[in-house]
């Protein structure tokens, strides 16, 4: 299997005095345990680590922002969307239907520390800084003169802290100073809490959280002083700064929560520390070992690697790597416990970031789990659940006071507080009123791979709210079928016949797809959990009334109920192809026709410039997995490594969005195992140049874990491990002769495809 550590040879040239810019930052190291988060820049003399935590969030929650003129002229508006007359329409829905305010709050930064280790005119050589995926641990080497050096970083979900050791390899004793630092006016004060401890508290901009940035020093052997906004350390054989922040969001004394934190993990040894970090680390990182091919020894630079990919060469290590760099970023910013990733995972540099750095769920947001469930850790899609959670009772709010109906609503964005109603006063975007039901698809997801009946019926009343909307939302057309109105194709513009640009629209396919894996995972739920009603029977009345998808005139999937001309072919947005990835309506077996169409319509998009995003590109790799066409998705990895990807791996959308890193993830994993409609499909979409292989541990549908290795693009041995028993559907790959099990396990076959079915947890095997 790889090594997985990510080499840079030079410290990151970071701005002292003002903030660094996008290319500086994104040349820094993520670190983060869920709730912290860090940048590493690596310097020698003098670094710097940019701090985040994921409840620092600008202003509160609470406010009521829906139009209080919405209620009396949606349906007015969806009239004149029916009589053709888009421009009244869109004109009548910024006056009545845009927020006031328009904005919901956004994520922040929990600013920077610097630190001192040595005289700033020593030249030092040897330099190497690594990423260990294997370990969640950055490794900083270098020399000064004969002396060598090593620091490492870390961030720790066992103690809630980020950790910074330095230490000399040879004889000589190591000095360093640490200075809060904060170029923001709201800080309250900074304090010398003990001995070995201070603290910094700050409160955030519009009533905010107030939050603490608690700092401590252990030191083998040497002095520590406090002064200011400092501590330093002289002359110790070595030691290790420990950080802790935490706000009152939670609603408990942040300075008692941190010095807890600090003083508990002051009492052990920093190697127990390092020890315990990287096996609860590892406890997630090790369920999936992934390669193509050798083992990759390659010890240039990441930046380096990038560039000769670029130029043409062919660097399947560094593919291995990247899908792995996914699962540490989700690892690092989604835990139990903590908040869901956010548009940048936890890692923020600025005050006001781009988008607010907020939960955009016409894409975004969604994407980020994309890769939770298959690539084998469900339990970093909890903290999205408690999110929609948290939600629940201002979308039931938003519902009422914006539409008059029941039910759950959220449209293309949220926040830390759970605001639900429509984000900016943007025609493109805004007023999209399928939020809460795709999220809550996520919910059936986690379902189907876990196969936890208790989490189902604890977050069953969410789908039900989400459905309760939509089926009061929905309205009969002229053709009698249930349609979504006043909505939008997310961010997409079209050309009505009358020569109208438009946004607005009456059922655009999205809608409907979203709306039929909602009410089919209701319907469903409701059955398992014994939570039957006379909703889920007005459902099963309702889905049958759903428009079909359609093909164009160009062949291509209809992304409007109309056949509309798009004002940009090679739009970012492939909103309606959610039914191909992540949704299985289109697929080859029950609907080759719309297969077709998606792969038209795909190819319309690129060849008017699509994919020009990071997370647009990851979604396309993701489709082309889905079409089963290995080479395009393994060509559009390749697009999104040289063409949408930072030194440091983060994604470029540009600037930085995490959801790129999560979808190309996901693709990966999807073009190496599906499971559509209950059937297992081994490198369905397997790019020439990946001849030879292995991956083990990845998830399918059905609480199922699977391991497969291939050699010249076949399958030569893999296995199931069906962790809750029941019945297993797989296609027989070509070369593969038969499956076998040392359980009692029913196996029959039927042409190509091969039925395993036993009680409790069984194993079977495939073999030459």
């Amino acid at each position: 299997m790889e090594t997985n550590r990510l080499l840079y040879d030079r410290p990151v040239p970071y701005q002292r005095f003002r903030p660094d810019s996008e290319e500086i930052w994104n040349e820094a190291t993520p670190i983060g345990n869920g709730n912290l988060g860090a940048m590493v820049f690596g310097g020698v003399q003098r670094d710097k680590l940019q701090l985040n935590e994921d409840t620092i969030w600008y202003g509160n929650g609470g406010r009521n922002r829906v139009n209080t003129e919405a209620k009396d002229n949606y349906q007015k508006i969806r009239e004149l969307l029916l009589d053709g007359m888009v421009s009244k329409a869109q004109e009548l829905a910024e006056d009545t239907l845009m927020p006031v305010p328009d904005q919901q709050r956004n994520y922040s930064t929990a600013g920077e520390i610097f630190f001192d280790f040595h005289e700033e005119k020593e030249e030092y050589k040897n330099y190497k800084r690594y990423l260990d995926l294997n370990q969640a641990l950055v490794t900083m080497e270098y020399e000064i003169e004969a002396r060598k050096y090593q620091r490492e970083y870390f961030a720790s979900a066992v103690h809630q802290v980020i950790a910074l050791h330095q230490e000399s390899k040879g004889e000589e004793k190591v000095n360093g100073c640490l200075t809060l630092t904060f170029f923001r006016s709201n800080v309250e004060k900074i304090e010398k809490l003990s001995d070995h401890i201070i603290a910094m508290t700050v409160k955030e901009g519009a009533e905010g959280c107030r939050y603490l940035v608690m700092a401590a020093i252990k030191e083998e052997g040497g002095t520590v002083e406090i002064h200011r906004d400092q501590i330093r350390v002289k002359d110790a054989d070595s030691f290790t700064v420990y950080l802790s922040i935490r706000s009152d969001f939670y609603q408990e004394d942040p300075v008692l929560w941190c010095r807890n934190k600090l003083e508990a993990v002051l009492k052990l040894p920093y190697d127990e520390v390092k020890s315990k970090h990287i096996k609860e680390y590892k406890s997630y990182y090790d369920r999936v070992q992934f390669s193509l091919g050798k083992s990759s020894t390659d010890e240039r630079t990441i930046p380096e690697r990038l560039k000769a990919m670029a130029q043409g060469e062919e660097d399947l290590g560094l593919i291995a790597a990247y899908y792995q760099f996914g699962r540490y970023l989700l690892i690092s910013s989604s835990r139990p416990g903590s908040q869901p990733a956010n548009l940048q995972g936890i890692w923020n540099r600025n005050e006001h970031p781009a988008w607010g750095s907020k939960y955009t769920i016409n894409i975004n947001t969604e994407m980020n789990y994309w890769p939770a469930e298959s690539c084998n850790l469900s339990e970093c899609h909890l903290p999205l659940f408690e999110l929609v959670r948290r939600m629940l009772p201002f979308g039931q709010k938003v519902a009422k006071d914006m539409y008059g109906l029941s039910g759950f609503v959220a449209h293309h964005n949220t926040d830390l507080f759970g605001d639900c109603a429509p984000q900016d006063t943007v025609m493109p975007s805004t007023l999209w009123p399928m939020g809460a039901a795709w999220l809550c698809t996520h919910i059936w997801n986690h379902y189907e791979y876990t196969l936890d009946l208790k989490f189902l019926k604890e977050n069953m009343d969410l789908i039900k709210e989400a459905s309760l909307f939509l089926a009061d939302y929905l309205f009969e057309n002229h053709l009698g079928k249930l349609v979504t109105g006043p909505s939008i194709s997310p961010e997409n513009t079209y050309l009505h016949q009358s020569g109208q640009e438009g946004q607005l629209c009456i059922g655009p396919s999205m809608d409907t797809e979203i709306t039929r894996d909602l009410f089919q995972a209701c319907i469903r739920g409701a059955k398992l959990t014994g939570c039957e009603d006379a909703l889920t029977e007005k459902l099963k009345t309702m889905l049958p009334r759903l428009p079909e998808l359609s093909v164009g005139k160009y062949g291509q999937l209809m992304e409007w109920a109309e056949d509309y001309e798009e004002l940009e072919p090679g739009h970012r947005h492939i909103s309606h192809l959610y039914a191909l990835y992540p949704s299985e309506q289109i697929t080859y077996e029950k609907t080759p026709e719309l297969m077709e169409a998606a792969r038209v319509t795909l190819e319309r998009r690129l060849k008017n410039g699509g994919g020009h995003t990071g997370w647009s590109r990851a979604w396309i790799i993701t489709m082309w997995a889905r079409l089963r066409d290995g080479d395009k998705a393994g060509e559009n990895i390749r697009d999104l490594l040289t063409k949408s990807t930072y030194p440091n791996l983060f994604d470029c959308h540009p600037p930085f969005q995490i959801d790129g890193n999560f979808g190309g993830t996901a693709g990966i994993a999807e073009m190496l195992l599906q499971c559509i409609n209950g059937e297992l499909t081994f490198l369905p979409a397997l790019p020439k140049t990946w001849d030879c292989g292995q991956i083990n541990g990845l998830k399918a549908k059905g609480a199922l874990r699977v391991s497969l290795e291939w050699k010249d693009g076949k399958v030569i041995t893999g296995s199931i491990l069906a962790e809750k028993g029941g019945t297993c559907c797989l296609v027989l790959p070509e070369g593969i002769t038969r499956v076998v099990s040392e359980q009692k396990v029913t196996i029959t076959y039927d042409g190509t495809k091969v039925f395993c079915d036993g009680n409790g947890v069984y194993e079977i095997q495939l073999m030459q």
